[in-house]
């Protein structure tokens, strides 16, 4: 984490503070956190109101004193005078998403071609005869929280005039900004489709940024298999009959507790693809934690069940109920959706999806993707005849990281998965 934005305050100014108290909501780019105040002591300025983004690791965003200070005597205390802005590290531009980790002229036939550097032609600069401006002169004199809601809304800067102080914009011009009517009505007018623009949130940036590397990085393949999960239905039937109302296990459970005993049974899937001190290895994990895909409203997560080789059905069950509530409300801990040993992706609930692929979370090395179930005719052989029974059948979808997991690895953790689904008193063991 390099930056984040700062959610709604939940002490204001004097307001005393104890230890454990929450004093602002932080949003991550993968959740929102409470932050809690750790000493004694008095709000005296907030410095970053609520709705500011991509604040940076480091930036002063309040002003704490001891008890009994005088808090008025920082009414006009600024962020300038607590050091200024810091902006957030800046990564080294890449040509390419996925780079090589081999240097150059090594001889191999798979290193990367030596760089050169390229030297450009000197080229007559062409003068406009205009004067010279300073970069301070070309940029709109805005406060940072109007060129945030301007960037949020799309509203171009150099088109407001400013009634702040030294005609600086604020964000009451920005909201009271309305377009021409012209520009509102050129792309209609002009015969081009209509649209809005939605600003990327920081947790959508980091899913794009993460599923690209692994596409790029990790050389996909995938195996199907079609599970009969007759038997896996009734005997979650059975389970949640006679559960009188203290737990309801759902066929998700029962696939979560399957992946873990085939990762178990074929612990090659259960690893991932690791460089670290000049070494490349491959991890091998002796525990099964399966991250399980959530929808949120703000994108998709992956809470883990931890141990989910060692815990029970309805342990498993419970877990993810907790889990997938706190997703969906921002709450989740760092340590409960970074990590993992392998993934389930499962979109069953949806009966118009009977298949999809699903792309690996790295670091690890393997994804399953579940489909609806549906009722398939089988032929049945009896003595002297052929019948028809109807079969409850679910398509599943391993996806594997190639430099982990070879072919036959892939299609032996198929296997084993089907073996268990098609034999669910297996889970009971």
């Amino acid at each position: 984490m390099t930056s984040g934005n700062i959610g709604a305050w939940q002490k204001k100014v004097g307001d005393g503070l104890a230890p454990g108290d929450v004093l602002v909501e932080i949003e991550t780019d993968k959740a929102q956190m409470d932050f809690e105040f750790q000493e004694e002591g008095v709000l005296a300025k907030i410095l970053k109101e609520s709705g500011e983004k991509d604040v940076a690791v480091g930036n002063p965003i309040a002003v704490m004193v001891e008890e009994g200070s005088d808090v008025s005597a920082f009414d006009s205390f600024t962020l300038e005078d607590a050091g200024g802005e810091k902006a957030p590290p800046k990564e080294a531009p890449k040509e390419e998403a996925a780079e090589s980790s081999e240097p150059p002229q090594t001889g191999s036939a798979t290193a990367p071609p030596p760089q050169e550097d390229a030297k450009p032609a000197a080229e007559e600069s062409e003068s406009t005869g205009a004067k010279l401006q300073t970069s301070l002169d070309r940029e709109p004199n805005a406060s940072p929280a109007a060129k945030t809601l301007a960037l949020e809304k799309g509203v171009p800067l150099k088109a407001i005039k400013g009634s702040g102080p030294g005609g600086r914009i604020t964000k009451s011009d920005i909201e009271k900004y309305q377009a021409p009517a012209s520009a509102a009505s050129a792309a209609t007018g002009a015969g081009g489709p209509a649209y809005e623009d939605i600003p990327a949130t920081s947790m959508r940036k980091t899913i794009a940024n993460r599923l690209t590397q692994s596409f790029n990085q990790n050389p996909h393949y995938y195996v199907s298999s079609t599970l009969s999960v007759t038997k896996l239905l009734k005997l979650r039937q059975a389970l949640n009959a006679a559960a009188d109302g203290k737990y309801k296990l759902s066929v998700n459970d029962f696939l979560i507790k399957a992946c873990a005993i085939a990762c178990k049974r074929v612990p090659a899937a259960n690893a991932s693809w690791r460089e670290e001190g000049g070494q490349t290895v491959v991890r091998q994990y002796s525990n099964v934690d399966v991250s399980v895909a959530v929808a949120t409203p703000v994108g998709l997560m992956t809470p883990i069940v931890k141990g989910a080789d060692s815990i029970g059905i309805q342990s498993i069950s419970s877990q993810i109920k907790d889990l997938g509530k706190r997703a969906r409300d921002g709450k989740l801990k760092p340590e409960e959706y970074q990590g993992g040993t392998f993934t389930i992706s499962n979109m069953g609930m949806n009966d118009a999806v009977e298949r999809f692929t699903a792309v690996v979370n790295p670091p690890q090395a393997a994804i399953l993707a579940v489909g609806t179930t549906r009722k398939v005719a089988v032929p049945v052989e009896t003595e002297g005849a052929t019948s028809l029974d109807w079969d409850d059948q679910i398509i599943v979808t391993a996806s594997f990281d190639h430099k982990v997991v070879d072919g036959a690895v892939g299609g032996e953790w198929i296997r084993e998965l089907k073996k268990v689904v098609e034999n669910p008193l297996e889970m009971m063991l």
